[in-house]
C-alpha cells in the first residue's frame, strides 16, 4: 500500500509536496500558480503538480533552455519556413525534435500564452503598420512581458486564383463579385485580418463575400483553387508558385516569430534562423519568389 502511495506521489504532487520538492515556500508556489508560470491542475478544489512537467519547467529554466533537445513552433502557415523546418529536422535525425503546426496567428499565440508551445509565427496586417500591430496583439495576452519578437522574414501577400478555371482574369474590386467563389480563412488568422482590410478600403466586408470554403491554413485555402472547391482565396505569392496558381499583389507584410526570451536563446532556434539565411534557404525563397530576408533574426521588439 505503501508503495502505491509514494508511485502516486511521484507523478502528482500537492502545494506541500511540490514547496519541498522545488525548496520554495509555499507562499511562492501560490504566486507562481496565479501567474501562471508553473505547470498545475485544480482538482476537486485542490492544486496539483504533475511531476513530469515540473522536471520539464525546471529544466526549460536552466541556463535559459540551452539544454533542451525541442522546439515547438506554431502559430501563421509559411511555405519557405515549412521548407527549411522539413530540411532541418532531417539533419537533426534522433539528435532533437523540431515540429511546426499551422494553427493560425491567434491559436498560435494562445498556445504560446499557455506554454504549450516555443514559438509563435505572427503576420497582421500590412508591413509598414506591423511595428506598431504585433507589439499590440502580443500584449494582448498575460505573459508578453516575457516574449520578444524575432523577424522571420517579409513577404508578398495578395489574393490566388486559377485564370484557366475563370472565363474573365478578375481585377480588384471586381473580383469580389459574389459570382466568384471564395475560400477563405478561420477566425483569428492572419490572413483573414489582412482580407477583411482589403475589403475594408474598397468599402466591402467579409459578409458580401461568397464564401464557400473555410480554411484552416494558407495551403488549404490553395488547395481549394486547386481542387475546383473555390475561385478566389488570399495568400502568398509563395504558395501562388507552389500550386501553380495566379496571383493579384497586394503589397507585402512582416513575418516574425513571438517567443520567449529563454528560448531565443537555444541552439534550436539559432540554428533555425541561420537555417532560413543559408544558401539553401535564400534558394527557395527565390524559387518560390515574393520573400525578402533582410532582416531574418532581427530583434524587433522587446530588448526593454
Amino acid at each position: 500500500m505503501s508503495t502505491v502511495l509514494e508511485n502516486k506521489i511521484d507523478v502528482f504532487m500537492n502545494v506541500r509536496q511540490v514547496s519541498n520538492y522545488l525548496h520554495l515556500n509555499e507562499k511562492k508556489i501560490y504566486a507562481l500558480v496565479n501567474e501562471g508560470h508553473i505547470p498545475a491542475t485544480k482538482i476537486t478544489g485542490k492544486w496539483m503538480f504533475p511531476k513530469e512537467l515540473i522536471d520539464k519547467w525546471m529544466l526549460d529554466s536552466t541556463h535559459n533552455g540551452l539544454l533542451h533537445d525541442r522546439l515547438i513552433i506554431a502559430g501563421s502557415d509559411d511555405p519557405l519556413l515549412y521548407r527549411v523546418v522539413l530540411r532541418f529536422t532531417e539533419s537533426l535525425g534522433s539528435k532533437a525534435l523540431l515540429t511546426y503546426t499551422s494553427t493560425g496567428t491567434r491559436q498560435g499565440l494562445d498556445l504560446l500564452n499557455s506554454d504549450k508551445v516555443d514559438a509563435c509565427c505572427i503576420h497582421w496586417g500590412p508591413e509598414q503598420e506591423s511595428a506598431r500591430r504585433h507589439p499590440s496583439l502580443l500584449q494582448q495576452y498575460s505573459k508578453h512581458s516575457d516574449w520578444v519578437l524575432i523577424r522571420a522574414f517579409k513577404r508578398e501577400q495578395g489574393l490566388l486564383f486559377n485564370s484557366s478555371s475563370l472565363a474573365d482574369t478578375p481585377k480588384v474590386p471586381a473580383i469580389f463579385d459574389s459570382k466568384f467563389r471564395w475560400s477563405v480563412r478561420q477566425a483569428g488568422s492572419g490572413g483573414q485580418r489582412y482580407l477583411m482590410e482589403v475589403l475594408s478600403k474598397h468599402g466591402m466586408n467579409y459578409n458580401m463575400l461568397n464564401i464557400t470554403d473555410t480554411s484552416l491554413s494558407e495551403r488549404e485555402a490553395a488547395a481549394s483553387i486547386a481542387l475546383k472547391k473555390a475561385d478566389i482565396a488570399s495568400g502568398t505569392r509563395a504558395l501562388a508558385s507552389e500550386f501553380g496558381l495566379d496571383f493579384i499583389s497586394l503589397g507585402w507584410e512582416a513575418f516574425d516569430f513571438a517567443i520567449p526570451r529563454n528560448i531565443w536563446f537555444r541552439h534550436l532556434f539559432q540554428n533555425l534562423i541561420a537555417s532560413i539565411k543559408s544558401d539553401l534557404g535564400q534558394d527557395i525563397a527565390y524559387q518560390l519568389g515574393g520573400y525578402q530576408l533582410s532582416q531574418c533574426g532581427d530583434l524587433v521588439w522587446g530588448d526593454d
